[in-house]
């Protein structure tokens, strides 16, 4: 707690007096550019990673940057979803997986979630409808193969469970929303951004960063 005191102590001396404007603007409300879909992990800073300020990114995380499936009983991610297309008018999101991730690593030993009963419900968003999660990786021996391909699928999953979302749904078929599938592999300071042409992950610097979503229009 002590860190955490005088990092606050910091912010207000070092950050917030030069920029008390910015935050004298945020109060009269917000307009950000992007919804934000990421892990919980203490290693992922959606602003760090992308150079925004206090303002410019709406954010839902969680563990696994999962989105379940609309229904009737739709909590907190379809909440946030839908109040940051109809009322934030976003225009663009993101699902940003990344690398070692614990959520996929529950998905490839489920016998680790034995005392974690909450996790291993929740990680069911994690899997693709109709299809044995192991399908993707099923043929790789190889451990780190193994999770990153659970990463990359599981980055595809939460994409195609956005769209059973009514408003984005919506806003795609209209041309007005569109959606990004990014990985982030945080000990190389690398971005992979889903390519539907390639039906890959390739360098975000390459320009990869469109959806499947996007293709089909």
């Amino acid at each position: 707690m002590r860190k955490l005191i005088e990092g606050f102590r910091q912010f207000q001396r070092d950050y917030y007096s030069c920029h008390e404007h910015l935050f004298q603007r945020l109060a009269r409300g917000q307009q950000p550019v992007a919804l934000f879909i990421t892990c919980s992990d203490s290693r992922i800073d959606p602003c760090l990673l992308t150079g925004t300020e206090p303002g410019e990114l709406f954010t839902i995380r969680n563990a696994g940057n999962l989105v379940p499936r609309y229904n009737h009983l739709s909590g907190s991610e379809a909440a946030t979803i839908e109040y940051a297309i109809r009322v934030l008018k976003i225009r663009e999101i993101i699902v940003c997986g990344h690398s070692h991730c614990g959520a996929m690593g529950g998905l490839l030993h489920p016998e680790q979630l034995e005392e974690l009963p909450a996790v291993e419900a929740w990680l069911e968003h994690a899997k693709p409808p109709g299809r044995r999660v192991e399908d993707a990786w099923a043929q790789l021996s190889d451990e780190e193969d193994r999770m990153n391909a659970a990463v990359r699928q599981n980055v595809l999953v939460q994409l195609e469970n956005l769209r059973t979302h009514p408003c984005v749904a919506e806003g795609c078929e209209r041309g007005e929303l569109t959606l990004y599938g990014w990985i982030y592999q945080f000990e190389c300071g690398k971005v992979y951004a889903y390519d539907p042409q390639q039906g890959d992950f390739l360098p975000l610097e390459k320009g990869a960063a469109r959806t499947s979503e996007t293709a089909r229009q």
